[in-house]
């Protein structure tokens, strides 16, 4: 994939913010959300060509705000200044002279975010150059497997029968709250979908290395198809190492993961059998790729984390298709207006599979007018 040119010259980088009020907060074990933000990028080439990418902003509040004025001010004279040899030549550059200055500011989680983005935009575009759809131009297959996810403790059984009318065969529940709780909630589910039915949880890092070890033995009986972050992103492999060799569960993660060298560590020292990159948090296709390839050849499920708007969520179905293997894309359950406005036209799930159009790039757009009620102006430099 290296070896492939797809050469570009980006002459315009836009960030765009818009942020959708939601009546149902949304809430994971550290934090809860009470609107749905989304920071889209869109990328204009000298020929006039555009490609659109999405970047992670969902906390703290003001985070897609601060990223688009990153883009503008860091990132986009980066990008701007002159034709590019593929993406990946593009990707490595910038996030080599953005380095010392994430080092300097203690902020390389935004920047590697931003260029995350950036680099989704350059794939889009450059598939449109090329005339094809980015699933096709990666050498991937149209079909993808999806889960439906977040879903809440509060509500969980109405939830899973709403997602499964709409085609979702698996489903993923919230956990790391109540402990007791927490396994009734799974119980139900469990007794509510059936022995065969496909079940995660995620704990969103919310238990330590003894708690987590509970918690793991006290869910084995109830055959989930993986624990999802039982203990924080940054515990040391051997721990992690530790927890998976005691259990015959899948355990999971990797949306706070971030690099190369991370993700081989969650390959080969952490015992990790299910690798979730967030393809707007760090990496971008560019990033991503070699991590899903390794994971095929790990043996291991490669499966997206996604839970922002529409563009991201199709660019982790392009993302998938594109590696293939045993896994699932994440989508996430609770209402978003922008996952539809900002990303057209709509996917639908039959049987558990969504299937990628022939449309060239990630096949969508976004809808701007009508999304531009949730439109937030970002203050200039």
């Amino acid at each position: 994939m290296h070896q492939q040119a797809h050469p570009f010259h980006i002459v315009k980088a836009e960030a765009m913010v818009f942020r959708a009020p939601i009546d149902t907060p949304v809430r994971t074990s550290f934090a809860t959300m009470h609107n749905r933000p989304a920071l889209l990028i869109r990328l204009t080439d000298i020929d006039g060509f555009v490609g659109w990418g999405e970047v992670w902003c969902n906390f703290p509040s003001v985070g897609a705000e601060h990223r688009a004025r990153l883009l503008s001010s860091v990132v986009a004279p980066m990008l701007c200044a002159g034709p590019w040899a593929s993406p990946f030549a593009c990707f490595d550059a910038l996030t080599a002279r953005t380095h010392i200055l994430a080092l300097q500011t203690g902020e390389p989680g935004p920047l590697a975010q931003i260029i995350a983005g950036v680099d989704i935009a350059v794939w889009d575009l450059v598939a449109k150059r090329a005339a094809q759809p980015l699933w096709q131009l990666l050498g991937g297959e149209h079909t993808v497997a999806v889960y439906a996810s977040g879903i809440s403790p509060d509500e969980a059984v109405s939830l899973v029968d709403a997602k499964a009318k709409e085609g979702y065969t698996a489903f993923k529940l919230k956990v790391g709250f109540d402990d007791q709780q927490d396994e009734k909630n799974v119980q139900r589910l469990r007794d509510h979908v059936g022995p065969e039915g496909v079940l995660m949880v995620d704990a969103n890092q919310a238990w330590s290395l003894e708690r987590a070890r509970k918690m793991i033995a006290q869910l084995a009986p109830y055959g989930l198809a993986w624990i999802e972050e039982p203990v924080p992103a940054d515990t040391p492999w051997a721990s992690w190492r530790q927890l998976a060799d005691g259990t015959e569960q899948r355990l999971a993660a990797g949306e706070n993961l971030r690099g190369a060298a991370a993700f081989y560590g969650a390959h080969t020292e952490g015992g990790l059998r299910v690798i979730q990159p967030d393809i707007g948090k760090w990496g971008g296709f560019s990033g991503c790729l070699p991590v899903g390839r390794t994971a095929n050849e790990q043996g291991h499920w490669f499966c997206p984390h996604w839970l922002g708007a529409g563009i991201g969520l199709r660019a982790s179905m392009h993302l998938k298709a594109a590696v293939g293997g045993p896994g699932y894309v994440e989508v996430d359950s609770n209402p978003n207006p922008l996952r539809e406005l900002l990303a057209d036209p709509d996917f639908s799930v039959q049987d558990g599979t969504v299937s990628l159009t022939d449309e060239p790039g990630l096949g969508v757009e976004p809808l701007l007018d009508a999304a531009r009620p949730y439109l937030v102006p970002v203050l200039a430099e």
